[in-house]
């Protein structure tokens, strides 16, 4: 089923029309490959606090995580000692689950320990799908895949790096969230825009 807008543009049949934020959240960032290791640690830390949870209860936190873990620079979450982590749980802003917020704080310092073997995170996780972006053929909502072969092997690889918080299904949800895969509908208008800009 299409998902329009009032001027008639197609849309992913996911995105709510009557929430604003999320709009712009798929019209302008879902979907998009990322590069940048601090967006993708960000990214990372979102899903992760999503377990459980739909997305857009998360989105509407954004700001307030990044507010709480310091922009999502991995350097400076790594450092966060039990005192941090009792104030986060203290936070009203963000969702206040002890074993999510430690994983964001774990996976900080396994973030820092693939970045100082590989050179860079984005060069560790891009290699999953062969260093471009996987482009497929969604036509209805019921064809979005929960989880794919790449988002196995990455959990599985996260799991043995000590990263927590982050099975195959939340890693789908970034591999898509950063463009890994172009998951946009065949009618929706961002798909040929990111296809055009990113290439095929």
């Amino acid at each position: 089923m299409k998902t329009k807008s009032k001027n008639d543009i197609c849309r992913c049949p996911w995105v709510d029309l009557s929430k604003i934020d999320y709009v712009e959240y798929h019209d302008k960032e879902w979907g998009v490959p990322v590069y940048d290791d601090r967006l993708i640690f960000e990214f990372l830390s979102l899903e992760s606090a999503q377990a459980g949870l739909s997305w857009y209860t998360v989105l509407k936190k954004r700001n307030n995580y990044r507010s709480a873990f310091k922009n999502f620079e991995p350097e400076k979450v790594a450092g966060f000692n039990h005192t941090k982590i009792e104030e986060l749980l203290q936070n009203p802003g963000i969702i206040r689950n002890r074993l999510k917020i430690e994983a964001t704080v774990n996976n900080a310092r396994k973030f820092l320990e693939v970045q100082k073997e590989l050179g860079s995170f984005s060069k560790y996780i891009w290699g999953f799908v062969g260093d471009k972006p996987k482009i497929n053929n969604i036509r209805k909502l019921s064809d979005y895949p929960a989880t794919s072969k790449e988002s196995d092997a990455l959990s599985k690889d996260l799991k043995k790096r000590g990263f927590k918080f982050l099975g195959s299904t939340i890693c789908y949800a970034h591999i898509q969230a950063t463009g890994m895969v172009n998951d946009h509908a065949l009618d929706c208008f961002r798909r040929r825009e990111i296809i055009e800009k990113y290439g095929k």
